[in-house]
């Protein structure tokens, strides 16, 4: 019979376009336009999803641009502090890694949700305790000075590697 086959054949294809087999009547017009109002709206949705995705990807690359930028020359002052502080302290190396006993800076894994996607973010942490304030008395007896100064200048560039790791994830 006629109602068996378009209740089987869920899509009917007709002149190349998908089609719904509906029958003519007021009910099923109706029970339609309830169905494209829902596809309008649905629609809307997933382009207004799709643009502010598309804001938050065209802001990350441009931070990116200005992190990297920043990283660059963070990471060449750190190296240049180092050799300054080589040069008035000597090999200190075995002096920080003796000085040191935990980790002053910690990174945390936070997500971020835009439009109802989740994005992942990393925040460093910085620890203050009686452990990161020895680490200060590094290098007291000569070149104390240089030896705080390369210490800050190397965590700035961990911060800005941190929130470049955390923009290149999202």
């Amino acid at each position: 019979s006629v109602k068996e086959r378009r209740a089987s054949a869920s899509w009917n294809k007709m002149s190349g376009q998908a089609r719904l087999p509906v029958l003519p009547s007021r009910m099923t017009l109706a029970a339609m336009k309830i169905r494209l109002v829902g596809a309008k709206k649905g629609f809307s949705l997933l382009k207004k999803k799709s643009d502010a995705l598309t804001v938050r990807f065209r802001g990350i690359l441009k931070q990116i641009r200005d992190t990297k930028e920043s990283m660059g020359k963070e990471m060449k002052d750190a190296a240049f502090r180092l050799t300054e502080t080589k040069y008035a302290a000597g090999e200190i190396s075995y002096m920080v890694t003796e000085s040191v006993t935990s980790a002053t800076v910690k990174v945390r894994l936070r997500t971020d949700n835009v439009a109802g996607v989740y994005l992942p973010q990393f925040r460093d942490t910085i620890d203050t305790s009686a452990a990161a304030v020895q680490s200060d008395l590094t290098g007291l007896s000569k070149g104390g000075e240089q030896v705080r100064n390369t210490r800050l200048a190397f965590t700035k560039a961990l911060k800005l590697l941190v929130e470049l790791a955390s923009l290149q994830t999202s």
